[in-house]
């Protein structure tokens, strides 16, 4: 009971520093794309339009109050699922996040099963013998991918599999709109596979570390000593060990996952949210850009505060067996 009680404080106060996180990104973001250059109306009538109709198109968009007012009225907006009227296309972009949001989701989706099952397999396989082959191509491996930024990955991609020799897959990845985009697998293999190859190598740094160090633990030290060997050793007490606190990369992978499918989409022209909000940055549609960047944030902080409460239920199962003792 005492534990179930220091679990539900810390996930209470996750919750609680969560809701303060968007509440800070909210200003951000609603203050840093109002302070954008150039005048909102201009830019939706064009140039051509006469001072009596930038008044009128102000008035409609509510830019002639003050902006604290408007930051609340957006605010609300947000807190109750209608961030407003996308100002490009004049749809609502509740509408635009939801028709892109599933091909996002498909090619994330995706890329998460791969990026854990190659995070934790070759995390095992570099840590069986240290120093070793494996252990050498595969850290040189990682650390190469690591300094490249995104869109140099889905270029070196396309370079290799779409415009090169081989030319395996179409170098964009056109969805067509009538069907759904797992039903056109070849369109999602290159998203797929550089999104894979942006986030692995952040899992598998953090299982590679987490195995070290439980491997020169004295438990597997004096299992050694005692004639175990070495898989046994690996998969009996050093997995066991590192579950939960792995558990916490995998849940923080979402994040590295979300950060390059912005450059993913673009580079790819996937019609997902990330693709949707460097259109929208381009053609300063501001209230697809905030409702974005906010459904972005939230999805990210969300994770985080997954992989805290899963690091604090570990913590608590610690001191479970410490109090046993």
């Amino acid at each position: 009971m005492k534990n179930a009680g220091y679990v539900a404080r810390q996930i209470a106060r996750r919750l609680a520093t969560g809701i303060a996180m968007l509440f800070v990104v909210s200003i951000i973001v609603f203050f840093c794309t109002q302070a954008l250059p150039g005048d909102i109306a201009r830019q939706v009538l064009g140039q051509n339009a006469t001072p009596e109709q930038l008044a009128n198109l102000r008035v409609q968009l509510g830019l002639d109050r003050p902006i604290l007012v408007q930051y609340a009225q957006w605010l609300w907006g947000m807190l109750q699922l209608d961030p407003g009227v996308s100002l490009a296309s004049r749809t609502p972009v509740a509408s635009l996040i939801a028709s892109r949001l599933t091909n996002s989701l498909t090619i994330v989706g995706i890329a998460f099963v791969f990026v854990v099952v190659l995070g934790y397999g070759l995390g095992i396989l570099a840590c069986r013998k240290p120093g070793g082959i494996v252990d050498t191509v595969v850290s040189g491996i990682d650390h190469f991918i690591l300094s490249l930024p995104e869109f140099v990955v889905g270029i070196i991609v396309i370079t290799l599999l779409a415009v090169g020799a081989l030319r395996l897959f179409p170098p964009a990845s056109i969805i067509d709109s009538r069907y759904p985009a797992w039903q056109q697998p070849e369109l999602l293999v290159l998203p797929v596979l550089c999104l894979v190859l942006v986030a692995t190598p952040h899992v598998l740094e953090s299982i590679r570390t987490l195995l070290r160090e439980e491997l020169e633990s004295p438990a597997v030290v004096w299992a050694r000593l005692s004639g175990i060997g070495e898989g046994r050793i690996l998969m009996r007490y050093a997995l066991p060990n590192i579950l939960a606190p792995s558990l916490q990369v995998v849940a923080a992978s979402v994040n590295f996952l979300l950060g390059g499918m912005v450059a993913v989409e673009t580079v790819f022209a996937f019609p997902g949210i990330g693709s949707a909000l460097v259109s929208a940055v381009s053609t300063r549609d501001i209230v697809t850009v905030q409702a974005i960047a906010m459904f972005i944030a939230v999805v990210m902080v969300v994770a985080l505060m997954v992989a805290d409460i899963i690091g604090d239920m570990s913590m608590a199962r610690v001191r479970t067996k410490e109090d046993g003792q």
